[in-house]
């Protein structure tokens, strides 16, 4: 019997696939393990090219495999997707895995470390109860409203709201809507103490990390985008140039060129939906700065002049995202004179 040297493994939450192949690309095995059954399958396995769909759960995996002498790569599901012959099944994801892991020019996403999970998790954590704060705003707003009650745009302004829901004297809300509305205003402090106590935990980890340190002395770039490159980028070293690090983020044209005709559209928005957003946002901040300032970077004051408001933010999305790239793989701080005052991108 021929020697098993590529595995695909399809993973799922109890039952796994597993499509074992030769050297010459010949299927040996194709069966279904529990997952108990997993890591006993690969111990008596000889060292073999192991590749996995990259999900929530891939990186635990090819830790474990790892460790018991495997090669294991993480694959992005989109890059198996062309691999799949016909048809939706675990056999036939388990062998295009194990086709799409031996070709020369795919792509592998980097085995995250449980401590870069861990570092993510929390950002993903402040995340999720800052979405749940801005439903819990949008809800008393609406509520309020509805009695003749609004506030200013603005989370500050909630507080004034807050007052209104527990003010006993103010006849303009009925006893069972002030009933309602406290347990909302209730959770809007208790979600608001939360996110504050993650925040203070992110600004002392970037104080304490010196490549976070490094990438805060970027204009618009803060503890919060520091951190969740350093948690969600594991290996910046993985991209060629700072074009390839900006594309990866969905910060680049999307081609539709045909016939030696080049066509660029909108930004692609692939990549890692909530880093794109916070480089946005984070020169959103820095534009907001540019007009009347004399120390603007005319580039920017011309993009500014001839486009959008927000797709000059985009445009500095994408410069900011290079930098990242530079100051990750090639070391120093981000220097520029017409920083000092409020910052400007150069």
């Amino acid at each position: 019997m021929k020697q098993i040297t590529t595995i695909g493994l399809d993973l799922a939450k109890q039952v796994f696939q597993v499509h074992g192949a030769d050297a010459e690309g010949a299927p040996i095995i194709n069966r279904k393990l529990r997952r108990a059954e997993v890591l006993r399958f690969f111990e008596k396995l000889p060292p073999c090219l192991v590749g996995l769909e990259a999900c929530g759960g891939s990186h635990y995996w090819a830790r474990e495999i790892a460790a018991l002498g495997h090669d294991v790569r993480l694959i992005p599901p989109i890059y198996v997707k062309a691999f799949v012959k016909r048809g939706k099944t675990d056999a036939a994801d388990a062998e295009a895995i194990s086709e799409a892991v031996t070709r020369k020019t795919m792509r592998f996403v980097p085995v995250k470390s449980a401590d870069q999970q861990a570092a993510a998790m929390v950002l993903k954590t402040r995340a999720l109860l800052v979405r749940q704060q801005t439903q819990a705003i949008n809800a008393l707003r609406a509520h309020l409203s509805e009695f003749g009650v609004i506030a200013a745009i603005g989370a500050k302004k909630v507080a004034t709201l807050i007052e209104t829901v527990r003010d006993e004297t103010d006849s303009r809300l009925p006893k069972a809507a002030r009933f309602a509305l406290t347990e909302i205003a209730n959770q809007i402090e208790g979600l608001t103490r939360q996110i504050d106590k993650l925040e203070r935990e992110i600004v002392a980890e970037t104080k304490r990390d010196k490549d976070m340190r490094r990438l805060a002395t970027i204009p618009g770039v803060g503890a919060i985008i520091a951190a969740s490159i350093k948690a969600l980028v594991p290996d910046p070293d993985g991209f060629k140039s700072g074009r390839h690090f900006a594309a990866w983020l969905g910060l680049t044209p999307k081609p539709h060129s045909s016939g030696g005709k080049e066509r660029l559209g909108r930004i692609s928005k692939m990549g890692n939906p909530m880093l794109r957003c916070l480089l946005i946002v984070g020169a959103t901040s820095v534009l907001r700065r540019v007009r009347g300032n004399a120390n603007a970077p005319q580039w920017l004051v011309a993009l500014l002049a001839r486009r959008p408001f927000k797709v000059g933010a985009v445009a500095l999305a994408n410069k900011i995202a290079r930098i990242i790239w530079a100051l990750l793989t090639k070391g120093g701080t981000y220097r520029n004179a017409g920083v000092a005052n409020g910052a400007v991108i150069a």
